[in-house]
């Protein structure tokens, strides 16, 4: 099995689930998404803001292919790049992190260790870049696939809750941590990241 794991850019962003590629719930705050959203622009959106992130700040993803087909993805930006990220009530993510925004790996590709792979490749590439942790913000009521992660999954593999919230807690991994994990997290990896295995659809604003 060739596995290899390439930057996210304009290039290969149409190997993102398609829904995925028009979704901009972390790229625009709320009335920006919706106003995008029913102008018919998001996907345009979303390559704006990938360009702009891309020019001014560098990598802000991970595309994962699996003997050449598409498989999964992660994206990640500092929370400057991230303006939904202020419409959270556990608000703002910490200035020496970057936030996970969301994760991807297609069903029938779990439990073969991409999961640990691709979260190590984001730990080196922010290590070399002078972050030292990663947040996100979890959805402790998660029921169904969708662009917040659910919390439960992202302690099961390392990140602690940082900011407590009954719905929207927000969680911290030390990248450290990350670069000397033992296969025993590998499994909850591809249960963080097979939780959103269907493609997120967009959420109402």
């Amino acid at each position: 099995m060739g596995r290899r794991l390439v930057p996210l850019t304009l290039d290969n962003l149409q190997d993102l689930p398609k829904r995925c590629r028009s979704c901009v719930f972390w790229e625009l705050d709320p009335v920006s998404g919706e106003a995008a959203v029913k102008a018919g622009t998001p996907a345009l959106e979303k390559e704006a803001w990938i360009s702009a992130v891309l020019l001014d700040w560098g990598s802000c993803g991970r595309v994962v292919y699996v003997d050449e087909v598409p498989v999964g993805f992660v994206i990640y930006a500092p929370p400057a790049y991230v303006p939904r990220s202020t419409a959270f009530p556990t608000s703002p993510v910490s200035a020496d992190a970057v936030q996970l925004m969301t994760a991807f790996i297609m069903q029938g590709y779990q439990g073969q260790g991409l999961g640990r792979v691709m979260v190590q490749t984001v730990a080196k590439d922010l290590l070399r870049r002078g972050f030292k942790a990663i947040e996100a913000f979890g959805d402790a009521r998660w029921k169904e696939p969708a662009c917040v992660l659910p919390a439960d999954h992202l302690t099961a593999v390392g990140f602690k809750t940082v900011r407590p919230h009954p719905t929207y807690p927000r969680l911290r991994l030390e990248l450290r941590t990350t670069l000397s994990w033992k296969e025993d997290v590998e499994l909850a990896l591809d249960r963080l990241l097979g939780a959103v295995q269907k493609e997120p659809a967009l959420r109402p604003l």
